[in-house]
């Protein structure tokens, strides 16, 4: 007899054909049309794109931050990555409230959390008000990505899944590119507090947008599940071993590639390549519409590869071997223009969001927002544990006198950052896949 942990994450290619449902039901779950399904796909988005701007918005204020509040490096990581620990903590209950309760009612209320988060930031008049102000951000736009997964799901075929996801990831990625160049012109007729305040406009709205034009794709009240249920379908994810083995590789080169862009690339840029201010936004700007790129491209190619023979899982192993090999040529300062080298760089870091839809492929939809949002906690707390322990290792160097620090500290921070990666690979990679993931 299977273990529970088993039966719960079996890959839908080994139920028998008969238990297959029609790819059709995917497209019409719930009675769904076209033009709802496009529209949720719009609604949600914007949420996740909300949810970028928090989590990237650090990088353009980092230069303000530190000059009015006197941060560390160390400061600044901790500032910074809370987001990520607070979106972390929420991750397991959330999901558990997403496939309870639906994606729509509990995307739009949270969300309110985080629109009085960022007044809560941008009034801070210290150290603590700012930790409290992330705090509330990161718990609030904590389900938007997991939120948006499977609300896709429900209106989507499981065939376009990597497609959908990837062109939510591409709008969401649209707030990496804000916080560049856009950001930094912004900053030069206000200041970063009212940046932060009037972020919880938009957020309010498109909040609001979610609740009300999204209604219809959600299922009746009398079809929710047991919450008790819920959670012994959450500790069953957690024990499959075989999860763990295909998360592995794609949550380490996740948290490494947002802890840079959304924090540590601007003092790479400046301190090691000695790049303007200016130029210094651009790159950050390039990068963000590289991952929007990639997000599009690497999600249609998904499924175009397996015409000749290469698996969802295997295609997103390779892309992220790919990553690997560019983050070492950055280490090695490579001779390759800074903007083809930071446009690799964000088209190939994006490939970790195929391990989206590979959780598509191997849990029913019942379990996708759990099996989701214990993705999401995984590569929240590498994007925590890596931002935070750069800005560690840097500390331990002494600033220089113009208050860069020096390039031995960066080569050496993203140095262990690279090497742990490669040591998740070798997991994602190891034999036994060559059988499990076929």
């Amino acid at each position: 007899m299977k273990a529970p942990a088993e039966s719960a994450a079996a890959p839908r290619a080994s139920a028998p054909a008969a238990a297959q449902p029609a790819p059709e039901a995917r497209v019409r779950h719930g009675g769904v049309d076209a033009a709802t399904a496009w529209r949720v796909l719009a609604l949600f988005a914007l949420g996740y794109f909300i949810s970028y701007v928090y989590r990237a918005i650090n990088v353009g204020l980092a230069p303000a931050l530190t000059t009015e509040m006197g941060l560390s490096a160390a400061d600044l990581g901790m500032l910074t990555g809370i987001y990520y620990l607070a979106f972390a903590v929420v991750q397991m209950p959330a999901g558990i409230l997403i496939d309870t309760y639906g994606p729509r009612r509990v995307n739009a209320l949270m969300m309110i959390i985080a629109a009085a988060g960022t007044v809560v930031f941008g009034l801070a008049q210290g150290y603590v008000g700012l930790m409290a102000g992330r705090i509330l951000i990161g718990i609030g736009v904590a389900v938007c990505l997991g939120a948006a997964f499977k609300a896709l799901a429900g209106v989507f075929p499981l065939s376009r899944l990597p497609l959908v996801n990837g062109l939510v990831m591409a709008v969401g990625g649209l707030g990496g590119v804000v916080v560049g160049t856009p950001l930094a012109e912004l900053l030069r007729f206000t200041d970063w507090r009212m940046v932060s305040v009037a972020l919880a406009v938009p957020t309010l709205l498109v909040a609001l947008g979610i609740w009300l034009g999204t209604r219809t794709s959600e299922p009746e009240a009398a079809h929710r599940p047991d919450l008790a249920a819920q959670i012994q379908g959450t500790w069953e994810i957690l024990g499959n071993g075989r999860f763990w083995q295909a998360v592995s590789l794609p949550v380490m080169t996740c948290g490494a590639f947002y802890a840079m862009q959304t924090l540590w690339l601007a003092p790479w840029l400046r301190d090691v390549e000695g790049l303007s201010p200016e130029r210094t936004a651009g790159m950050v700007s390039v990068l963000g519409l590289a991952m929007v790129a990639g997000n599009v491209i690497l999600g249609g190619a998904a499924r175009y590869v397996e015409r000749f023979g290469l698996t969802l899982y295997r295609f997103a192993g390779l892309c992220m071997l790919l990553f690997l090999g560019v983050q070492a040529l950055v280490l090695l300062r490579a001779p390759i223009p800074d903007v083809l080298l930071w446009a690799a760089y964000g088209l190939l870091g994006s490939g970790s969001i195929l391990a989206y839809a590979i959780m598509a492929e191997r849990f029913s939809h019942a379990m996708l927002g759990r099996a989701g949002t214990t993705l999401t906690l995984l590569t929240f707390l590498l994007i925590f544990g890596c931002q935070v322990g750069i800005g560690w290792m840097l500390s331990l160097w002494d600033t220089l006198p113009d208050g860069r620090y020096p390039v031995e500290a960066h080569l050496s921070a993203w140095g262990v950052v690279l090497a742990l990666q490669v040591a998740t690979a070798v997991w994602y990679w190891w034999p036994t896949a060559s059988v499990k993931h076929q």
